[in-house]
């Protein structure tokens, strides 16, 4: 028995048969930030170069990133920075935050990034300190004060992860130019807000209190999560800081670590000042006292200030009781290389590379030979 085929049948087979063509060729012709979450064959996105390495396939990337490292180091060495920094950190913690377009949510992704954040921020700022504050329901929370302790900072965080409602920048700048307003002329103060919502939620004119956060020379920079936003942007023009979009959660790391080290000073900041500091002695071990920062007695494990011998907990603070800085030298010292940063190394062409004769034999710094590493 024949059975013929109509043309109407036909293109309707063809039309099945280029579709089913179009799901199978998905997978391959994915962009990288697809791959990502696609699935778990990371291998698929190494390639082979010619000298037998594995390489990831997106090398722009990562080119361009080496060449803002580089330039970013190279144009330090001209500019004045603050040692001291009073930072408050600003989460967006509105239904915003709940979207899944990183995965598993934007609110987990930015606290797994705030996390890291602050352990590269005091490892960097020994001598710094920073709070947080979240924006949600409309309203600004504070969940830590300025202090130098990252665990702290960090369980606090933990503990408080719920987003709900709408955002308001405004309440949240006025809210930290109220505490940062406090802050001896020395300090350099600033805001970094990670901005998950396309909107404010806000009770006044938002301009007069971007005006104030200038007046009181808090730079401002914002890490947006979804599209550019003209407020956001104003904000950061009028103060002084840095605007940018995250395109993706790797992206978004290397932008929120971009803060860790010390921007460059204000002009009027940029003027010396002399600060009394004290360093204090660690308590004898066994010894009863109140904590002046707790207020509440402790054995032992703590810090004396050299002025009112009060006791604190941990350094570097500001003694509760005369209001003297206290810091130790090692924090002091881990300070200082931000003054004098390293000379960035020179590229090495490929073609002296493959020529171990145009290469030198030991490494200038330590002596050990760059041929059979390990020996010298």
């Amino acid at each position: 028995m024949s059975h013929k085929v109509t043309n109407d049948e036909g293109m309707q087979f063809n039309r099945e048969e280029e579709e089913e063509n179009d799901d199978d060729g998905d997978g391959m012709d994915l962009d990288a930030w697809e791959r990502a979450y696609a699935d778990e064959r990371s291998w698929e996105s190494l390639q082979e170069d010619e000298s037998g390495l594995l390489r990831p396939i997106d090398n722009k990337t990562l080119s361009h990133a080496q060449y803002r490292r580089r330039l970013r180091t190279t144009s330090a060495a001209r500019v004045q920075k603050g040692l001291i920094r009073y930072l408050y950190i600003i989460i967006d913690l509105s239904r915003a935050a709940g979207e899944t377009d990183y995965k598993p949510s934007r609110m987990v992704v930015v606290a797994r990034q705030v996390e890291a954040f602050i352990r590269e921020f005091f490892d960097q700022n020994p001598l710094s300190q920073i709070g947080l504050v979240t924006l949600k329901d409309g309203v600004t929370h504070c969940l830590t004060d300025l202090g130098g302790s990252p665990e702290s900072h960090i369980k606090a965080l933990m503990g408080k992860l719920e987003c709900s409602g709408d955002s308001s920048l405004q309440n949240g700048l006025d809210f930290v130019q109220g505490l940062l307003n406090q802050i001896p002329t020395y300090g350099h103060r600033e805001v970094l807000i990670l901005y998950s919502a396309l909107s404010s939620c806000d009770p006044g004119d938002i301009m007069e209190t971007i005006k104030k956060c200038k007046a009181s020379k808090i730079r401002c920079s914002v890490i947006g999560l979804s599209a550019e936003i003209y407020i956001c942007k104003y904000l950061c023009q009028e103060t002084g800081g840095s605007y940018s979009i995250a395109l993706d959660e790797s992206h978004l790391k290397e932008l929120v670590l971009e803060h860790a080290p010390p921007p460059p000073a204000i002009a009027e900041f940029a003027i010396a000042n002399l600060i009394k500091m004290g360093f204090p002695q660690r308590a004898a071990e066994g010894v009863v006292s109140i904590c002046s920062c707790h207020k509440e007695a402790k054995v032992g494990a703590g810090y004396i200030c050299p002025r009112c011998k009060a006791r604190v907990c941990e350094l570097p603070t500001e003694c509760q009781i005369c209001g003297l800085t206290l810091v130790s030298s090692p924090l002091l010292a881990r300070s200082y290389h931000h003054l004098f940063p390293i000379t960035p190394f020179d590229d090495v062409s490929p073609s002296v590379a493959n020529d171990p004769r145009k290469l030198p034999k030991n490494c200038f710094g330590c002596q050990q030979s760059l041929l059979n590493p390990g020996k010298s």
